[in-house]
């Protein structure tokens, strides 16, 4: 038997090598647990809508100028009264924080996107 070889039943030459293998086995498939922390990536899908008075602004240019984050319009619909854009912003946490807060700021209104799964 090799490391990693899946074996249908267990086949032990003594209870310290069973042991030995049960304890290899568990380390071995022990997910560690990463601390979300400000460094951590993360993709967040926003809605974004506009004022009137904004819509012909490049906010998201601006966005992906100012911060260290990648835009990505998903869906947009804009009139002379209104703009709804989903963005998805892929960035460091804090990366992405700052610019929800700046777009905030600058009078857009921020929502994030909420996806609902239909239960079967």
């Amino acid at each position: 038997m090799r490391w990693g070889e899946v074996v249908d039943e267990p086949v032990y030459k003594n209870a310290r090598a069973a042991k030995k293998l049960q304890c290899s086995n568990r380390m071995a498939t022990k997910k560690k647990s990463v601390p979300t922390t400000q460094s951590t990536p993360q993709q967040t899908r926003l809605w974004l809508m506009y004022p009137p008075r904004l819509i012909k602004k490049p906010l998201i240019w601006e966005v992906a100028q100012r911060f260290k984050v990648v835009t990505n319009i998903r869906q947009a619909s804009v009139t002379d009264e209104i703009g709804i854009v989903c963005l998805e912003l892929d960035g460091k946490r804090e990366d992405v924080k700052a610019a929800i807060k700046w777009l905030t700021r600058s009078g857009v209104s921020v929502e994030p996107v909420e996806i609902s799964t239909i239960a079967g």
